[in-house]
């Protein structure tokens, strides 16, 4: 298969990549090994700082660094207690792209800014989306409730092209992106790049358990659950014992507390310990479409080239 050279969007631009791919800064699965590989495939590489101490997250980037000199960046949760520690790390090891979510990153804006450090933060709506615009981001990823793990309530359809007329920096559009039909149509909602995360999971240099990238594999389109709506903090994930008892604990009206104690450590035990059964296995709707194991360098190639027969000649990136 012949390689595109470069897919140039104002994305590419601001943060020296070659593809408007970035991957997904996905809680216990974006680690050094994946970042990297999507780095080095062309695309950003993220890792995703989770709620781990700021000591992890400083290895995790130094042995990302051992293996790609490409650009990558930080996801940081913004609840995390090491959230501040972390932003901090961000700057003392020269990191110089930062995905945010759950929260405002704006008191770390300053300091990131003054380090050349590019924002970028996840929102699910336009007031968050111009408010992110207003305290400095560079460019912000408009996630619709296709996504996995925690969502909002609003489509990729319906959220990237209002967020795309509400703020004048670029636009990631990211939920319910699997192939290059996908990525061509968030170009055509105004977006100049996407983030993807179900379909950077099952990659060979993913880390996750097989039993976690298998599960994917097998899903079809009707196997997504939202679990978590009454409590306020939605999560989708792939449907299995976990999400049947917490939905009808939910609908018994179940408190909180009971509800929190159901999920306690269900993505780490199904990433890492393959528990895909009592876990928590997030993954976005797409998963139905992922069919394939293959490396970080045969997707993001395969996903340029179909966006490039599709709207190559089309103008819709330079």
């Amino acid at each position: 298969m012949k390689e595109v050279v470069s897919m140039k969007t104002k994305v590419t631009e601001l943060l020296g990549i070659e593809y408007p791919i970035i991957q997904g800064g996905m809680a216990w699965v974006a680690e050094y090994h994946l970042a990297a590989a999507v780095s080095e495939a062309g695309g950003l590489g993220l890792i995703g700082a989770a709620s781990a101490p700021a000591d992890w997250v400083r290895d995790q980037i130094r042995e990302a660094k051992k293996l790609t000199d490409k650009p990558f960046g930080i996801n940081i949760m913004l609840m995390s207690p090491h959230a501040d520690d972390v932003a901090k790390v961000v700057v003392e090891e020269g990191v110089k792209v930062v995905t945010t979510g759950a929260g405002s990153p704006e008191k770390y804006m300053k300091m990131w800014k003054e380090a050349g450090v590019k924002v970028i933060p996840v929102v699910a709506s336009v007031a968050l989306a111009k408010r992110m615009e207003r305290c400095g981001a560079d460019a912000v990823v408009a996630e619709g409730t296709e996504a996995g793990g925690h969502i909002g309530e609003n489509t990729t359809m319906v959220l990237v092209p209002q967020v795309v007329d509400a703020v004048s920096i670029p636009v990631i559009a990211a939920g319910g992106i699997a192939d290059g039909r996908g990525i061509a149509a968030a170009f055509m909602l105004g977006a100049q790049g996407v983030q993807m995360g179900t379909h950077f999971v099952v990659t060979n240099e993913s880390q996750v358990h097989e039993n976690y990238k298998d599960m994917i594999i097998k899903a079809r389109d009707i196997d997504s659950r939202v679990t978590g709506r009454s409590t306020g903090h939605p999560v989708r994930a792939l449907r299995n014992q976990m999400t049947k008892e917490y939905l009808d604990k939910e609908q018994q009206g179940a408190s909180f507390e009971e509800l929190e104690l159901l999920t306690l450590g269900g993505l780490r035990k199904a990433v890492v310990d393959g528990d895909v059964k009592t876990g928590s296995v997030m993954a976005g709707q797409i998963a139905g479409m992922v069919k394939e194991k293959m490396s970080c360098h045969d997707l993001i190639q395969k996903l340029v080239k179909e966006t490039d027969d599709l709207i190559g000649g089309k103008g819709f990136y330079e």
